[in-house]
């Protein structure tokens, strides 16, 4: 069973990069098919078509998920961080 654990900025930013995608497949300076991918692995958590997509990827190339995922924490680390600085900023902090 999957379990689904909904955020909004996950989600903003799991469909901006699949929002990307397809441009980037038009416009030979971006990586169109690493923005799906990009998405799908952002958006695990929060639909079950994007869980079915990654354990594609658990199947086929299982020695880059973790490497992956520690990626993943290190990058939502930063930006609780930023979110962090922009509130203090802001006077909101």
């Amino acid at each position: 069973m999957v379990e689904l654990k909904p955020c909004r900025r996950r989600k903003a930013v799991g469909f901006a990069a699949m929002a990307m995608g397809p441009v980037g497949l038009v416009l030979p300076v971006l990586p169109g098919f690493l923005f799906v991918a990009v998405g799908v692995f952002v958006l695990r958590d929060q639909y079950v078509w994007a869980h079915r997509g990654v354990g594609v990827i658990r199947e086929r190339w299982p020695q880059m998920i973790p490497g992956i995922e520690a990626r993943e924490e290190k990058a939502l680390a930063w930006a609780d961080r930023q979110w962090a600085k922009a509130r203090g900023v802001l006077g909101r902090g």
